[in-house]
């Protein structure tokens, strides 16, 4: 199946199960067409198509409930009730039962992408160690919450990089357009998470991730204090990584127990709601793209730290702990790179693929 047909076959699936936005699809398929990495990041779907082929070998390795659409920058901070910077996944839409490795294999495959975009310095093999150094270390501990107080200096300082302003966060929300209709069960939903009843603000549509892209989200802006303040609801749907084959249990969406399950300092401003979710944004409660972190980044210290955060969601399913360790030990220093660079080559070349000229998706994607 070419990349083409995958992309209209599963934006038809989606459709069918909720609305997606015409102009934001319109608007991800272009951007698919900008790089490999953008087009990996925008197109989970593939992903779980092509790793079933590509990394065959790794199916039968242990179950766990995983991020499916884990990546470089599918990492953020937020705060706890202690007012703490806390570190981690930031984004967990795709969520399902899948082979532990394919979390890793996403990561590394992600790094190799952005090493080849000058976004990462670091050798592609030095790159897949740090992460399974990370990861095994974490699995080791049972889990460890990335806390970046007295711990952690060099990923603060990256997390505080001069990038992250929040003027420039605020000024771009602020530029959005007010939205003319909201569903009635939305602003109910956002009102719950301002600080005061009846206060006053307005709701826009955001354009955000690239993945999640074309999916409703509504975002709530006020002022509160003297300075601006955001919540959001987005709606979410059962992971694409049975969509073309799904077993038993992959008809529900995970997003809430991952979160619940692994071991980390909970945002209290998350609240999973049916099948949509609420959150605070902020400058420093959002997703971190690369090009936002410092400049001096250190790109070892970065990917050890991603393992060892996806240590911490796995270590949520703990029943599988012990056979994740046992598969680790049997596969040696060198099958997670190997991995990464045949599913990142597989990538590009969809990517080299979906550059051409070709038909546009038509599939029914009940616009809204």
């Amino acid at each position: 199946m070419s990349i083409h047909d995958a992309t209209e076959r599963y934006e038809s699936w989606l459709g069918a199960r909720i609305p997606l936005i015409k102009e934001d699809l319109d608007d991800k398929h272009q951007r698919m067409a900008e790089g490999p990495f953008p087009f990996f990041r925008a197109t989970y779907y593939r992903w779980a198509q092509r790793f079933r082929t590509v990394c065959a070998d790794l199916l039968a390795a242990p179950t766990v409930l995983g991020v499916g659409d884990l990546h470089v920058e599918n990492f953020g901070t937020w705060r706890d009730t202690e007012g703490r910077l806390i570190w981690g996944i930031n984004d967990f839409d795709e969520a399902s039962l899948q082979p532990y490795a394919n979390d890793l294999v996403r990561l590394a495959a992600s790094a190799l992408l952005a090493i080849e975009n000058s976004e990462l310095k670091i050798d592609p093999a030095d790159a897949c160690d740090a992460i399974l150094v990370g990861y095994s270390a974490t699995l080791d501990e049972r889990g460890r919450p990335v806390v970046l107080e007295e711990h952690d200096s060099s990923l603060r300082d990256m997390a505080h990089s001069q990038e992250r302003n929040p003027i420039s966060f605020w000024d771009k929300l602020s530029k959005l357009k007010t939205l003319a209709e909201v569903p009635d069960f939305v602003r109910p939903l956002l009102e719950k998470l301002l600080p005061e009843p009846a206060m006053p603000y307005r709701v826009v549509h955001r354009r955000a991730g690239l993945g999640s892209l074309g999916r409703r989200r509504f975002t709530a802006l006020a002022e509160w204090g003297g300075c601006a303040i955001a919540r959001e609801i987005k709606e979410l749907c059962v992971s694409a990584w049975g969509w073309q084959d799904p077993q038993p249990g992959e008809a529900e969406i995970l997003y809430g127990q991952i979160v619940r399950q692994a071991v980390r300092i909970h945002d209290p401003f998350f609240a999973p709601v049916g099948s949509w979710i609420l959150r605070r944004l902020g400058p420093y409660c959002s997703r971190i793209e690369l090009a936002n972190l410092a400049a001096k980044r250190d790109s070892q210290k970065l990917l050890t730290a991603m393992g060892r955060e996806t240590a911490n969601v796995h270590c949520g399913d703990a029943k599988a702990l012990a056979a994740i360790a046992h598969d680790l030990a049997t596969r040696g220093k060198k099958w997670l790179a190997a991995a990464a660079r045949a599913m990142a080559d597989d990538v590009t070349n969809d990517w080299n693929a979906w550059k051409k000229p070709a038909k546009p998706p038509t599939a029914e994607r009940n616009p809204k």
